[in-house]
């Protein structure tokens, strides 16, 4: 199962992030453990500044404004 943690206020594109990730992994049959992240000294603790951030099994793989789906199909799927 994949650790997912979307990073950011709760802000529109936050959720929105979070729904994308959600969609993806249940159409690829990835099983993911989403958690939110909205305290900001623990979002500044992974370098980001700017949010939606997205952090998949510790690695920060998108930071600012709505990830594209084919990038969350690929970090979803990554070994």
């Amino acid at each position: 199962m994949k650790q997912v943690k979307v990073l950011g206020s709760g802000c529109k594109r936050c959720v929105a992030t979070a729904e994308m990730l959600e969609a993806q992994a249940a159409r690829l049959g990835v099983p993911i453990s989403i958690e939110k992240v909205t305290d900001y000294a623990a979002i500044a603790g992974y370098g980001i500044v700017s949010t939606p951030g997205v952090v998949i099994d510790g690695k920060v793989v998108h930071a600012g404004g709505l990830p594209k789906t084919d990038d969350v199909a690929e970090w979803l799927t990554a070994v």
